[in-house]
């Protein structure tokens, strides 16, 4: 099947790399259904609607900024998701690119969870004060 995208044009997907969003993604209840695409650098995607052309999040695997990132899985989530074993997990957290992009912003806070096996998805809302919904991606000393 293909995949209109703003950025990357039409794109060839399969019907497993479709990510199921149950519930969609807070403030976007119809979109259901994403793909994750590669987009620029390693480690950055674009998680783009499988049926609106123009509605993508561009994410970034967290560990490549913060190795210590961690989250724990409610025992809700992890049903929803049918996860079985720690290994099909995926993270992803979603950016605001600002220009300069050094400006620029990813939410800590909501990460999107994924289970790689069947291809259920959900974006998280942590009830911590620990990790920001606007982290810096470049601190001042670098990257």
């Amino acid at each position: 099947m293909f995949v209109e995208t703003t950025y990357l044009g039409k794109v060839e997907v399969q019907a497993d790399d479709i990510l199921t969003f149950a519930n969609g993604i807070p403030g976007f209840k119809d979109e259901k259904e994403y793909v994750l695409l590669p987009f620029g650098k390693e480690g950055f995607f674009l998680l783009q609607s499988a049926v609106t052309k123009h509605h993508a999040f561009i994410c970034v695997n967290p560990f490549i900024f913060w190795a210590n990132y961690e989250i724990r899985l409610d025992d809700q989530s992890i049903e929803q998701l049918n996860l079985l074993n720690e290994t099909d997990v995926a993270l992803f957290v979603l950016l605001t690119i600002e220009q300069p992009f050094t400006l620029s912003t990813a939410n800590l806070k909501a990460p999107i969870v994924t289970n790689t096996k069947n291809g259920k998805a959900k974006q998280l809302m942590l009830q911590t004060s620990h990790y920001s919904a606007k982290t810096p991606l470049v601190t001042k000393g670098g990257s």
